[in-house]
């Protein structure tokens, strides 16, 4: 299996990638395919595939922030099962983020990641792919050590129509196990970094960012 970075939408393997992220998602977490040009073009974001006999087996997406030290876990699409997809984009997205954090001369803090909460919403089948099963993926992401951040979540939808998506958690990968809260300026300063792309935020999203200004830390809770 190759891990392979996508940097243009000229590749042909994003257009498979495009779909499979289409066949797995909901409408309203996938970004057209054209409005992905510059977002692969960015430095910043890292969008790998995992290809297998010439197909596009999983991809996925983070980024690192090299002023706050952390990273984001943008998706991770595992398309088949039995191939051991999963551990594979996991371990080479770890390693290629500690080298990041090292050419930043820092240990990497940790990861934040956005994870559908199974119990709140169950219509999300995921292409049928069951590796991609939200009850699945929240048990793996609880045993890779991701944490869930103790406030309620509204995510931005992604078609900028100003939309709420609930039913999804943050949560972070804290890299030293011991940690148990996190600052609640690095929520906030990530969060608004993050979604500065997205200018039709709803109300709500906004009176969420408030509440966490003004709490000093959140814990970290188990899924």
């Amino acid at each position: 299996m190759e891990y392979k970075r996508i940097t243009s939408i000229q590749d042909p393997l994003f257009k498979q990638m495009h779909e499979l992220m289409q066949n797995v998602f909901p409408p309203e977490e996938v970004l057209e395919f054209d409005l992905w040009k510059e977002p692969l073009e960015y430095p910043g974001i890292r969008v790998f595939i995992a290809v297998h006999e010439d197909k596009v087996v999983g991809a996925t997406e983070y980024r690192y922030y090299e002023d706050f030290n952390v990273a984001m876990t943008d998706f991770t699409i595992i398309g088949q099962a039995g191939l051991g997809i999963g551990p594979f984009l996991a371990e080479n997205r770890r390693e290629d983020l500690l080298a990041l954090a090292a050419g930043n001369g820092k240990e990497l803090y940790g990861m934040f990641a956005e994870i559908y909460d199974p119990y709140r919403v169950e219509h999300h089948e995921f292409g049928g792919v069951k590796p991609m099963d939200p009850y699945v993926r929240r048990e793996v992401l609880s045993h890779l050590g991701y944490k869930r951040l103790d406030f309620s979540y509204i995510h931005p939808s992604w078609n900028n129509d100003g939309e709420a998506v609930e039913g999804l958690d943050l949560c972070f990968l804290p890299m030293q196990k011991e940690t148990t809260h996190i600052a609640s300026k690095l929520i906030v300063q990530f969060l608004r970094r993050y979604y500065t792309v997205l200018p039709n935020k709803p109300q709500s999203w906004y009176e969420m960012v408030e509440k966490l200004e003004a709490k000093e830390t959140i814990a970290l809770l188990l899924l």
